[in-house]
């Protein structure tokens, strides 16, 4: 069964920890170092990511043109795909 991705393919710029609340920092993310992670969060459908959240999808054809996936369930979750710099992400959800 194939993957339906649904994005609105634009390119959005990364949030530093500073922008993050709070409150999710420290119950989300507080096993993340504050240096290593002092960028590469967002903020999508009301929930917060950390790049760390995500799984590399290099070779899993199911998500092909996306560099990485988080699942919320077994037949859903998000996508990401990282540009060239690494300072800006396009964000989508996939469902099977």
């Amino acid at each position: 069964m194939a993957l339906k991705i649904k994005t609105d393919n634009r390119w959005h710029h990364f949030l530093y920890r500073y922008d993050v609340p709070n409150v999710v920092l420290h119950s989300e993310y507080e096993h993340l170092d504050e240096e290593e992670s002092a960028d590469g969060f967002f903020q999508y459908k009301k929930y917060w990511y950390h790049l760390s959240d995500f799984m590399h999808a290099a070779n899993m054809h199911e998500f092909a043109g996306w560099d990485g996936y988080a699942s919320d369930s077994y037949f859903s979750g998000v996508v990401i795909k990282l540009s060239r710099d690494g300072e800006q992400y396009k964000v989508g959800t996939y469902t099977s």
